[in-house]
C-alpha cells in the first residue's frame, strides 16, 4: 500500500476587498474545474489549512502529483467574488511545521 504524498502550499492573496473563506475556495474549485474538469478536479484532494483575512495569507493542501495543476489554476484566477484579485504562492513544502518555517513573515 503506497503512503498518500501531500504538499502545502502558502497563498498570500491581493485583492481589494477579502472575502469569507468559502468564497475563496469556492473561486479555487472554479478555476480547477474551468482548467481540467470534474475529473481533475477530484485528482486534486484540495483542501484548504488556514485563511487568515487581516494578514491575506492562505495555506491549502493537495496531493503531491496535482501541485503543478494547482499552480496553474491558481495563476487564472483574476477575481474572488466581484473584486479583482491575485492569488501567488509564496512557498510549498510537505509538512505544515515546515511550510510555516518558510513564511514567517507571513504567519
Amino acid at each position: 500500500m503506497n503512503k498518500v504524498r501531500r504538499r502545502y502550499l502558502a497563498l498570500e492573496i491581493k485583492a481589494a476587498k477579502m472575502t469569507d473563506s468559502k468564497e475563496f475556495i469556492n473561486t479555487v474549485w472554479s478555476a480547477i474545474l474551468k482548467l481540467y474538469g470534474e475529473y481533475g478536479a477530484s485528482r486534486t484532494g484540495l483542501t484548504l489549512i488556514n485563511y487568515d483575512i487581516a494578514k491575506r495569507f492562505a495555506v491549502i493542501r493537495t496531493l503531491h502529483s496535482a501541485v503543478e495543476m494547482i499552480r496553474t489554476a491558481l495563476a487564472s484566477v483574476t477575481r474572488i467574488g466581484d473584486e479583482p484579485a491575485a492569488v501567488h504562492i509564496v512557498a510549498v513544502s510537505g509538512t505544515l511545521k515546515g511550510l510555516y518555517e518558510k513564511t514567517k513573515q507571513y504567519c
